[in-house]
């Protein structure tokens, strides 16, 4: 079963804020799901983005 963590958490493993994390959810390129008043993010869905930005980086270069 898929661990959710809260946007702290996201925060915390992709360096980036809160406002930016919500952007990205907003985009559709960090997938969550919203549970209650909440929005959680799955680690599978936090490694796909991570994975995402270091092909944009790799692309670039």
């Amino acid at each position: 079963m898929a661990q959710l963590n809260g946007i702290d958490v996201v925060c915390e493993r992709t360096s980036l804020g809160r406002t930016a994390v919500y952007e990205r959810i907003a985009s559709g390129e960090l997938r969550s799901v919203k549970v209650g008043r909440r929005r959680l993010v799955s680690d599978q869905a936090i490694d796909d983005f991570i994975a995402l930005l270091e092909s944009d980086t790799t692309d670039a270069a």
